[in-house]
């Protein structure tokens, strides 16, 4: 069946406003928003699947791409402030159709980190809302230095994410990822597949105690007992690059700790959104987004 960005739209408005229900703000004083959460949350997704990084233009193109689907368009200003204050609706929009994904019941979870770049000067560091969270990290995957933060995705083979979060560089990929690994995102008999970066006894005593089975790569200095892994480890590799080629994550423009966290979650639940609809529709190829970038 063929689709486009209009079907999926069209099927994620139906589906949050049925998640959220009546407006609680229904019957009460005060002015009520021209633009419904749900339309908010349609919009947030189309953006980030058109590539349209800068709000401003975001906002003009919209009215001749998607202005047939939305009686009112807010303006920039306005839409920038609503997108920050949803942030919490954006993960449980993604939470809800994970949920309803087929692979959610898939026996594997795959787990990576990948630097998110918030300041490309000295200045702009100096000044920036995010001192005191962004710090300067290593990536070894490009042998540079940024200045940032980490984003830990925790995702299905399919790449579809379940638990995701943002943390410091200079924190350890051990304790972060213990942090974000809980009887809500791990189930009972699943197997996690990280990298080498995760090794250590605590981290096996973890996920032990949250009755999973941690798969890494072998080091050098440990007997075999899984090898390279070089396959699977491609699966969540491949998701990353999605989320940075494909979903802009690094053209975030986030200039504070809201805006970071509503615009990283806004690209996460783009990747959902389509790896559900991809799903409804029996694509071939579940995290394919090109029906949907133009």
């Amino acid at each position: 069946m063929h689709a486009d960005l209009d079907d999926l739209v069209t099927a994620l408005y139906v589906t949050v406003d049925e998640l959220l229900g009546p407006d609680p703000r229904a019957g009460h004083p005060g002015r009520k928003p021209k633009l419904s959460d749900a339309e908010l949350v349609c919009l947030a997704v189309a953006q980030v699947l058109l590539g349209c990084h800068d709000e401003h233009r975001w906002i003009r193109f919209c009215y001749c791409r998607l202005g047939h689907l939305f009686p009112y368009l807010p303006g920039q200003p306005g839409y920038n402030k609503r997108l920050r204050q949803a942030r919490w609706l954006l993960g449980v929009v993604m939470a809800h159709l994970a949920s309803h994904t087929p692979s959610v019941g898939d026996p594997l979870r795959l787990l990576d980190a990948t630097p998110v770049p918030c300041a490309a000067s000295r200045e702009t560091v100096k000044r920036s809302a995010l001192g005191g969270w962004a710090d300067y990290g290593w990536c070894p995957s490009h042998s540079r230095w940024y200045w940032g933060l980490k984003l830990y995705v925790l995702a299905t083979p399919d790449g579809s994410p379940v638990a995701w979060c943002l943390a410091s560089p200079k924190l350890g990929e051990r304790e972060v990822a213990m942090a974000l690994l809980d009887r809500g995102s791990l189930q009972p008999g699943q197997a996690l597949i990280c990298d080498k970066g995760l090794a250590g006894v605590e981290v096996d005593r973890h996920v032990a105690g949250l009755a999973a089975v941690l798969v890494r790569p072998d080091r050098r200095d440990e007997p075999a007992r899984f090898g390279t892994l070089r396959p699977v480890r491609q699966w969540i590799e491949s998701v990353i690059d999605t989320l940075k080629g494909q979903l802009g994550l690094e053209q975030h423009g986030g200039r504070s700790p809201a805006g970071v966290h509503a615009r990283v979650g806004q690209r996460l639940l783009a990747l959902a959104a389509a790896i559900w609809f991809n799903w409804q529709l029996g694509a071939e190829h579940k995290r394919s987004l090109v029906a949907y970038d133009h």
